[in-house]
């Protein structure tokens, strides 16, 4: 299929074929959920934790004695159902990835790309380079091209100039090809590659 490629000037500056075995895919909701998921978990920090009974501070002694009382048996001031006792089946330090086979990740980052160009949210642009870091310069062409939420995924070298600037701009993010995946293609509401992004994908999902 063909696809128009412009500038950062939003000029057309010629076309280029988009692989139907990339772009031109069914969208599956399924294969993009399980992407997503395996994602998120990998990003989870694991590191919640409380404290069991024998992590608490306490005496060791026996509450009070065994029969006589006419209360229930007690054994320790640890135990869960005494105030400031260890917690029971609590949160503790885990991972929480998931294995998820490498020809559904291939799938489902195929399926991200192809539901962009279903929705006409796919630019191709021709170079994403500045003679000068200048965020405000960057700002102009954003607005020309009306990009409100955009992720631009270049080759596998950035520009630094057009790096500098996008970092000062929110909801413009830049990637290298090979950081590309599906939860940033998926919440951005514009997915740019440019003609070394758009190369190297296609090397790597075909």
């Amino acid at each position: 299929m063909k696809c128009d490629v412009i500038s950062l000037e939003n000029k057309k500056v010629g076309t280029i074929d988009l692989d139907d075995s990339v772009f031109g895919l069914d969208v599956r909701g399924d294969i993009l959920a399980r992407a997503v998921n395996y994602q998120l978990a990998k990003r989870r920090a694991g590191n919640h934790k409380v404290k069991g009974r024998s992590e608490v501070s306490g005496t060791n002694a026996k509450p009070f004695r065994q029969k006589g009382s006419g209360r229930a048996r007690q054994g320790t001031h640890r135990a869960s159902q005494h105030r400031g006792g260890g917690i029971v089946f609590g949160p503790q330090v885990r991972s929480h990835t998931h294995k998820l086979p490498k020809k559904v990740r291939l799938l489902a980052l195929k399926t991200a790309l192809s539901a962009k160009k279903a929705e006409g949210r796919l630019v191709v642009l021709d170079a994403a380079t500045l003679k000068k870091p200048k965020t405000g310069d960057l700002v102009n062409s954003v607005k020309k091209l009306g990009w409100e939420s955009a992720l631009v995924i270049d080759g596998a070298i950035v520009d630094d100039n057009f790096a500098r600037a996008a970092a000062n701009i929110i909801g413009l993010d830049l990637l290298p090809s090979q950081g590309a995946n599906v939860y940033d293609i998926l919440r951005s509401d514009t997915l740019v590659l440019t003609r070394d992004g758009l190369k190297n994908l296609v090397e790597r999902l075909t």
